[in-house]
């Protein structure tokens, strides 16, 4: 199996949300976009661990950001895995592989992805050593910019790398954002059994529905205004679960049922025929 099929077959394992619209890419820009998710979902891994400790969470994450600031035009065979020795029986097949995920990319993109996915690094082996404390609202812009604001802003990068498409910085931070609210209110209950809580200090569901709405918004603007083209199609699949899970977790469900996911999709689907 070559690279790029073996990438969305992991892809297709670890993400019911992504998969669907980076299947649906066009060549170069799929392999891009797979790149980043994967790179960026071989950290979260990490941060969301459920057996390493926070010292050694950081330790790891910084280990990969180093790694992905030392690339020049590839990365030696081992140049991951030195770092992670003695943790690759722990450690998810997605972090594991980062290596060949931050290959997958088209050269005149992939350091883009290395930039964004070692800062990202950086930023959860900091909100580690901090166990996730989130005082207040500054506190969780801070938080969901590090995680997801700043993916909205390289997507709008591969966008414009790809074929010129312009988007506004603000509302793509804002979708990512939004997206991000919405994961930390429908993991808030398991969160909270493994100690840690996104909510700042006197927040409840109903105030992280308002953050998680109010930065929807924005996202709704940002993908409206996208042309017709692959980054329309890209964006409006999350978006419109994003939607959807907020309703269902304001309507006392847990979560989008797999059903639910493929209706709402078939309705995209169906109003842009």
């Amino acid at each position: 199996m070559d690279l790029r099929s073996d990438a969305l077959q992991i892809l297709k394992e670890t993400s019911r949300t992504f998969y669907i619209p980076i299947s649906i890419l066009p060549p170069g820009l799929q392999e891009a976009v797979a790149s980043a998710y994967l790179c960026m979902r071989a950290i979260d891994e990490i941060e969301d661990h459920p057996e390493l400790d926070n010292f050694t969470k950081a330790k790891l994450l910084r280990i990969i950001s180093l790694t992905l600031q030392a690339g020049v035009d590839g990365f030696a065979v081992d140049a991951f895995s030195v770092g992670f020795s003695g943790y690759e029986n722990s450690l998810e097949e997605v972090t594991v592989r980062v290596r060949e995920w931050s290959l997958l990319a088209p050269e005149t993109i992939a350091p883009r992805i290395w930039d964004a996915t070692a800062a990202m690094a950086d930023r959860m082996a900091y909100w580690a050593e901090k166990n996730w404390k989130i005082h207040t609202e500054s506190d969780l812009d801070r938080y969901t910019f590090g995680v997801a604001g700043a993916v909205g802003l390289l997507l709008s990068d591969l966008w414009t790398w790809y074929d010129g498409t312009q988007t506004n910085r603000t509302q793509a931070i804002a979708f990512g954002r939004g997206l991000q609210a919405v994961n930390i209110l429908r993991n808030h209950k398991e969160d909270i059994k493994r100690g840690v809580n996104f909510f700042p200090e006197g927040w409840s569901t109903t105030n992280l529905h308002e953050y998680a709405r109010r930065n929807l918004i924005l996202a709704n603007a940002y993908t409206q205004s996208l042309p017709t083209g692959p980054a329309l199609d890209f964006c409006q699949i999350p978006l419109t679960l994003a939607h959807g899970t907020l309703d269902a977790l304001a309507n006392g469900k847990e979560k989008l049922s797999r059903s639910d996911v493929f209706a709402l999709i078939e309705q995209l689907s169906n109003i842009s025929k």
